[in-house]
């Protein structure tokens, strides 16, 4: 099942089902709020932008460029990294909680078929059901610091950052101001999770499909992460 070469052999071989101990889960956590977080905080000048261009109507009819060519001419450099606090942290316990949560989800939900070999007609499934799991208890986390950020860039004299931001917001709106964009977000990031992690797994499939048995049990740690690294880059 992706996470080990193991899982994705042809029935005659032996099936394992990896045994993540707390250190792997958090190694997980930890390479998922990485990653998350640099991929979405390197965009916040285009979010701010594209926000600003959708509620701003000096703005409304600006491009991308010149949207934020303006911004920069009247609020200088820094404008066009407004909510960026919330985005960091947002997506730092987002993308842990996600990729640690889906090989959580994934493992249990193998262990409830009955084991690997019995898992493997049903693995699309599994990816499916993994991933919108993970993605709806991440997107917990997620949703009020995406409210904060929205609110930052949306009404530049709302708050001066993250923490006056969510504590204003916290304290003004309570828990339905915060989750009031949780169902939005839930439709535009399950389908990603799930695309994202089944195409991480097929990737995993097709490599190790393609090596003999013997070529599994004696991969390298280096062949095996040149694997996941190019599996993760095609997701």
């Amino acid at each position: 099942m992706g996470s080990k070469p193991k899982s994705t052999t042809s029935p005659s071989s032996a099936y394992v089902l990896p045994q993540f101990t707390p250190k792997d889960y958090t190694k997980f956590f930890t390479a998922g709020a990485l990653v998350a977080t640099l991929t979405h905080g390197a965009v916040t000048p285009i979010d701010v932008v594209k926000t600003r261009i959708q509620i701003d109507p000096e703005l409304a009819r600006h491009s991308l460029f010149s949207g934020g060519t303006k911004i920069v001419a009247s609020e200088g450099p820094k404008g066009l990294l407004t909510g960026f606090g919330p985005t960091a942290v947002g997506y730092f316990v987002q993308g842990g909680a996600k990729f640690a949560g889906y090989e959580f989800w994934k493992k249990n939900i193998v262990e409830t078929i009955g084991g690997p070999e019995n898992a493997i007609p049903y693995r699309m499934p599994i990816y499916l059901l993994s991933a919108s799991a993970a993605e709806f208890f991440a997107d917990i986390l997620l949703t009020p610091l995406e409210a904060t950020r929205i609110r930052l860039v949306s009404d530049r004299k709302y708050a001066t950052g993250l923490v006056t931001g969510f504590t204003r917001l916290a304290r003004e709106g309570g828990i339905r101001e915060m989750y009031a964009g949780f169902l939005p977000i839930l439709c535009k990031q399950i389908p990603f999770a799930i695309g994202q992690f089944t195409v991480n797994e097929l990737c995993h499939e097709l490599a190790y499909r393609n090596m003999s048995d013997e070529a599994r049990r004696n991969i390298s740690t280096i062949h095996k992460g040149f694997i996941d690294l190019g599996s993760g880059l095609t997701a």
